[in-house]
């Protein structure tokens, strides 16, 4: 006479093979499959070239070989204008490696004038303007956004904060002059 509990048995051992069959290859062929993974590379930054407000044309292609903190923003961003005395901060601290700030005015409202922006709040870092086009190739959704580009022009870290306090901007700075 069958009983239920003798089912039952064959069931879970029905099941237990079915599991060491189908599934235990597949996890076992992901294990090997990540032990011979290649290391993550960083993204490269895309290029781009804009004016500053002056006329200038300025290009990715001047900061090659250089450790970037490209900084996205507008003059109307209140967020913008509490990260960038860190930025002026981080950048000073780190400029004997190399650590420069260049700036993308982008989404700006008529007759701004971003560097003239820049100098009344007592910077003096390139900021070059019109540069919607520029922030949607780099993914920017909004102000500000900052890319930590190293001196073989990977994006090593972005930043979409405000935060003056995040030790990830300090981190991202020393990664970026290495």
């Amino acid at each position: 006479m069958v009983t239920l509990l003798n089912i039952f048995k064959n069931q879970t051992k029905r099941l237990a093979s079915l599991f060491l069959l189908i599934i235990l290859p597949l996890i076992s062929s992901n294990i090997s499959a990540h032990e011979t993974a290649q290391p993550v590379t960083a993204p490269i930054a895309p290029a781009w070239q804009l004016k500053t407000q002056s006329g200038e044309v300025i290009s990715s292609t001047q900061f090659q070989g250089q450790a970037i903190i490209l900084h996205f923003w507008a003059t109307w961003c209140p967020y913008c204008k509490r990260l960038q005395p860190k930025l002026v901060e981080l950048e000073k601290q780190y400029q004997d490696q190399g650590a420069q700030i260049v700036a993308i005015s982008f989404n700006e409202d008529d007759g701004a004038l971003p560097q003239d922006e820049i100098a009344s709040r007592g910077y003096n870092f390139i900021t070059a303007v019109n540069g919607d086009e520029v922030a949607m190739r780099y993914g920017v959704k909004g102000t500000p956004t900052t890319f930590f580009i190293n001196k073989d022009n990977q994006v090593v870290f972005k930043s979409t904060s405000s935060d003056i306090s995040d030790p990830r901007l300090e981190l991202a700075v020393k990664e970026i002059v290495k």
